[in-house]
This record gives structure tokens, C-alpha cells and sequence, in this order.
């Protein structure tokens, strides 16, 4: 089943070509539970084989993710939170997820952003939140290029060193999730450490 899966997704890939990879990722980072890893994997395989660039690739799945997180932002900040709660429950946003969210968000500020893109289950909605924050449009697109940007060339990466072994991939992309997690931790401690220490010397 899922070997099948794969080979439709990579075909289905390989037909629509950068675009389709820009689409299904500005997808992924907007509500639509779709996993960025059927996506990237089978790209990076495409790469392997030559039929793909591998850099295109990584660049256009990193534009899609920031387009679509961008769509998010833009929606929370015009529309607002009474928007959001009202249809968002047709995408899975209920009303304890938009406060998690946010939450998420005052804890860990405008890194959470970055931070964000590497934790499943957040990686799409952070956007919800720094949109109703407002908060500084270049700063956000940055985090989030970052941010999905790693995450982007992770998976390009398994599909390309492990190409459609199943079996392998699932194991390495626990691993690297796991690894994702342990990031965030160090990188948050990182920023504020370095942040108490700037309003030290002020």
C-alpha cells in the first residue's frame, strides 16, 4: 500500500514537475493535513534518478512552505481570532488548539516561528499566531524560510541517499524528527540566554 502510494506520488511529481512541488508544499503550510514528508521524499528520489535539479528542489519546496505559511499569516491578521475560531473548526482548529498555539507563541516569541516549522503537529499553524501578533513581516519570513528550510532538506535529503526503501526511510525520519526536537530545545535556550544577556548590558 504505501509502496504504491509513493510511486503515484512520485509520478504524480514528476508530471507536474517544480510547480507541483511549490503547490503541494504551499498546501502542506497552510490547514490541509498533508504531510510535507510525501512530498519532499519522493523529490529528493526524482533527484537521485536525474530528473529532477536537487537544488530547485530544495528551493522551490522552501518558497511553497513559506508561501503557504504566509497565506496564514495574512488570513489571522486581517480576519482575526473570532474568524479563525468560527471556520477553522472545518480544518481541525479548535478553540484549545488556537490557545495552545498561541501560547506556543508568547512563550517562545518570534523564534517560535522557527522553532515551529520543526515540531509536527505545529508546523502548520504557527503562522495563526504571528499573523494575529503582527508580527514583523520580514522577521517571520525569514524564521520560516529557515525553519522549513532545514526541514526541507532533510527529507530531500532521505529521499535521495535512501531512494524508496520504505522501510529505511521511516526509520531514519523518526530519527530525524527526533533530532528536529532536540534542536528546538538547544536553539531556544540558545536565544534566551543571548536575549537576557542583551537586556543586561542595556
Amino acid at each position: 500500500m504505501l509502496h504504491d502510494i509513493a510511486a503515484f506520488l512520485v509520478n504524480s511529481i514528476g508530471e507536474m514537475g517544480y510547480i507541483g512541488i511549490f503547490l503541494l508544499m504551499f498546501l502542506e503550510s497552510t490547514f490541509f493535513p498533508f504531510p510535507s514528508e510525501v512530498i519532499m521524499i519522493p523529490a529528493g528520489y526524482l533527484a537521485y534518478q536525474g530528473e529532477m535539479n536537487l537544488y530547485l528542489v530544495v528551493l522551490t519546496g522552501i518558497l511553497g512552505s513559506v508561501a503557504g505559511a504566509l497565506f496564514n499569516y495574512y488570513l489571522a491578521m486581517h480576519f482575526g481570532r473570532a474568524f479563525l475560531l468560527k471556520y477553522g473548526k472545518y480544518f481541525l482548529i479548535k478553540h484549545e488548539t488556537l490557545d495552545r498555539l498561541e501560547a506556543f507563541f508568547q512563550k517562545h516569541g518570534e523564534l517560535s516561528t522557527f522553532n515551529g516549522r520543526l515540531i509536527p503537529g505545529i508546523r502548520q499553524l504557527i503562522s495563526l499566531p504571528a499573523g494575529l501578533s503582527r508580527m514583523n513581516l520580514l522577521r517571520f519570513s525569514l524564521y520560516t524560510a529557515l525553519g522549513a528550510g532545514i526541514w526541507v532538506v532533510v527529507l530531500v535529503a532521505l529521499g535521495y541517499l535512501l531512494g524508496s526503501n520504505e522501510a529505511l526511510i521511516s526509520e531514519y525520519l523518526h530519527m530525524a524528527m527526533l533530532i528536529a526536537l532536540v534542536s528546538v530545545v538547544f536553539i531556544t535556550i540558545f536565544y534566551i540566554i543571548r536575549h537576557k544577556r542583551r537586556e543586561e548590558i542595556l
